[in-house]
């Protein structure tokens, strides 16, 4: 019989009293006193502050080095990060890196959601399963980062400035001390902890896999709005470079949304972004792969096996002739672009669209031939 883990005490003291305390506390002061307007806002701007900065901070610019910050806005994410208590920056991203290299293994991801909801959403974190110490090797890019370095070295002092002493501050400023060391220190801190933990539990769980299924990962909207946009978690896993995690226009992504907007203002550059023609025919790939495998159950002949692959691989030519011109055409010059190329990047485009309305029209008889099988 293996023998557990020590449990780490400093981590569920956190955790108990902090979930303790916005459980009861927050709701007894709600009803025996109330909380001022200012507490709500301060909590507010407290709770978006450190959230955004793990997704945009913590998980997209250091870990994954998806775009690049001006030394004033790493300052500013390294001090939300320390108020989110969730670890340095150097330590998360360590761990985060094996995450993704390792993903699903039960031996190697450090929060593996094949061990169970529980274990990657909080288990993990309650037991000491790196007896070894924890190697920073694959992060030695940010050793070279005197921000990251700084927040590392002096973490504890920044932890307790943020968690405490911003809010006592700002709570005896506004006359509400109390109230705002409940809303912004504690209720705040237990919303954001458990927000970041469904990335790691929930959107391995919940939710639809359209660009791969070779990890557990999952695209959820919901989750999306109370993970500041992180819910896109399968296109994540897949293409982890990007600094989006929603690419459509109508995904809430509220760090992509930081990002481009500090771009915008100078403060942001080198935003990575897939190529779409990858991201296209990642998802083609899937819903090939989902098509075969209900042939397969239903044992459909292999007639329609065959017209289904030959659709997909006209469909996948038109789509790499379409964004192959593209590409071309945008590293043109404006005045280089005439209206012959114009006109053949449309009827390129056009062709791949009447492929792709074939393609889904042969699925979408697919799945009614599967249907009637059924019956």
């Amino acid at each position: 019989m293996n023998k557990k883990p020590p449990l780490i005490w400093l981590n569920i003291a956190i955790f108990t009293l902090t979930f303790a305390v916005a459980l009861i506390g927050v709701p007894w002061y709600a009803l025996t006193h109330g909380f001022s307007w200012a507490s709500g806002i301060i909590a507010a701007v407290f709770w978006l502050w450190s959230g955004i900065s793990i997704t945009a901070g913590y998980h997209r610019l250091w870990s994954h080095k998806a775009w690049q910050a001006h030394p004033s806005v790493q300052w500013v994410l390294a001090i939300g990060g320390a108020m989110a208590l969730q670890n340095s920056i150097l330590h998360w991203c360590a761990d985060h890196r094996v995450h993704h290299k390792h993903v699903d293994n039960n031996d190697k991801d450090p929060y593996s959601a094949k061990r169970g909801f529980w274990f990657s959403h909080m288990g993990w974190m309650l037991r000491e399963y790196q007896p070894d110490g924890h190697d920073y090797n694959n992060a030695r890019d940010l050793q070279k980062n005197p921000v990251v370095m700084h927040q590392h070295q002096h973490y504890g002092a920044w932890v307790l400035l943020t968690n405490i002493g911003l809010p006592v501050l700002l709570g005896w400023l506004c006359g509400d001390l109390l109230g705002t060391v409940l809303l912004a220190g504690f209720l705040r801190l237990v919303l954001v902890h458990h927000a970041t933990f469904f990335i790691n539990s929930l959107a391995h769980i919940w939710g639809s896999q359209p660009y791969s299924d070779a990890h557990t990962s999952k695209d959820n909207g919901w989750l999306a709005l109370v993970t500041y946009g992180e819910g896109y978690h399968n296109f994540h896993h897949t293409f982890e470079y990007d600094y989006r995690n929603g690419i459509r226009w109508w995904h809430f992504d509220p760090t992509k949304w930081l990002i481009k907007g500090l771009e915008k203002l100078k403060l942001a550059s080198g935003l990575r972004r897939v190529p779409s023609d990858r991201i296209e025919a990642a998802k083609l790939k899937m819903q090939l792969k989902l098509s075969q495998q209900l042939l397969s159950r239903h044992q459909t002949t292999g007639e329609f096996l065959g017209k289904l692959e030959q659709e997909y691989d006209q469909l996948l030519q038109k789509l790499q002739a379409y964004y192959g011109e593209k590409q071309r055409l945008l590293k043109l010059q404006k005045h280089q672009l005439d209206r012959k190329a114009r006109r053949q990047l449309k009827e390129l485009k056009q062709a791949f669209e009447l492929q792709q309305r074939q393609w889904q029209l042969l699925r979408q008889q697919l799945h009614a031939l599967t249907e009637e099988q059924q019956r």
